[in-house]
């Protein structure tokens, strides 16, 4: 009888004591899930004063509560008395095997985030990177879709982006149109020049600042080139790249300046 009162007492001991530790651990799951959630929130607002990008905000967000949440769960399960080194050890053990397995996949997300914290681009702008030419139509963490002028849809790796040379073509505002012109060696160079300056002057698409330029560049074999230079706003760069040649062409044919193409001059002897 001692004995079964003895176990009793024990008994009740320990359930005491292994209650009292799952009301501490639930205690502990519950306070550190809201604080978790409440770092989780604030940072997701402090980012979005920022005018960071929502795909970060949104995963640094994620990011936090997460790992709150994974620190908060071992601590519970630490007052429940669980040992949770080994626990640790076998989660650090699976991560790095994890990390090495998708070790091109995280460098692709490492230089997905760095390009929306320090925004080389943005969607919409024209680039040429990755071997790539054309209009940034997404970008997302691990990589961006570029829209060729050809309307294809080429999805670049971060990583790829991020290792090379990026050239945004719409980061300015204006941007400099050039083309070359030659005229024949008979012709008046400053004639030439006025004509194409008062062709440039009559397209309000050409800014007059920076103002148009017209020099020459080369005696050539056959030509005097002129290096034409003139300046747009960046939505009007290409039409007036397209534009400028054919009107500078017109304006010298009505001006009977010639643009002489590449001749040869042979001379035969005959052998007496």
């Amino acid at each position: 009888m001692e004995n079964w009162t003895q176990w009793v007492a024990t008994a009740q001991e320990l359930v005491t004591r292994l209650g009292l530790n799952l009301i501490a651990a639930l205690v502990i799951f519950w306070l550190g899930q809201w604080i978790a959630k409440l770092a989780a929130r604030t940072a997701r607002r402090l980012m979005a004063r920022q005018n960071i990008d929502p795909i970060l905000v949104n995963f640094t967000g994620s990011l936090i509560y997460y790992s709150g949440l994974a620190f908060v769960v071992i601590a519970a399960l630490n007052r429940l008395g669980v040992q949770t080194a080994s626990l640790i050890a076998v989660l650090g053990a699976a991560g790095l095997a994890i990390g090495l397995a998708l070790q091109g996949s995280l460098s692709n997300f490492a230089a997905g985030v760095l390009m929306l914290i320090f925004r080389p681009f943005r969607v919409g702008d024209f680039i040429e990177g990755g071997g790539t030419l054309g209009t940034v139509e997404s970008i997302q963490l691990f990589t961006t879709t570029i829209v060729t002028p050809e309307n294809a849809a080429v999805i670049v790796p971060n990583s790829k982006l991020g290792g090379d040379n990026i050239t945004n073509f719409t980061a300015r505002p204006i941007r400099r149109v050039e083309t070359l012109v030659g005229i024949s060696y008979g012709d008046n160079i400053e004639q030439a020049r006025r004509a194409i300056l008062d062709e440039i002057a009559s397209d309000r698409r050409i800014l007059t600042d920076p103002a148009p330029s017209v020099s020459v560049i080369e005696l050539a074999d056959s030509s005097v080139n002129l290096q034409v230079w003139v300046w747009a706003n960046t939505p009007d760069f290409l039409a007036v790249k397209l534009a400028l040649p054919e009107a500078i062409k017109t304006r010298l044919d009505a001006e009977e300046i010639s643009i002489p193409f590449p001749q040869q001059e042979v001379y035969m002897f005959q052998k007496n």
